[in-house]
């Protein structure tokens, strides 16, 4: 998994969580899509993981909160919170 694959999977949620928007399915389906085909190893969770702080840090406005909840509100098992303290290279 890239970088550039995850921002791709992301984006349809950006609306939602910088709060301009309602959480939409395209939003969940990318999440889950991203989750179940692409985060497959050890390796590709941590990119992942990585990845989306380094956009989370980078994207003004961004709800943390909102981001966090929408693994649950998509019934999306992500294997690690969504958070800026999450240590990706303690992922397996």
């Amino acid at each position: 998994i890239t970088c550039g694959t995850v921002v791709t999977g992301i984006s349809p949620c950006l609306v939602y969580a910088e709060g301009r928007g309602p959480l939409t399915p395209g939003c969940c389906n990318s999440i889950r899509s991203l989750f179940a085909t692409a985060a497959k190893t050890t390796r590709d969770l941590q990119t992942a993981c990585n990845c989306l702080k380094a956009v989370a840090r980078g994207t003004r406005g961004l709800d943390l909160g909102l981001v966090a909840g929408v693994p649950a509100k998509c019934g999306v098992n992500i294997p690690f919170p969504l958070k800026l303290s999450t240590d990706c290279s303690k992922l397996k």
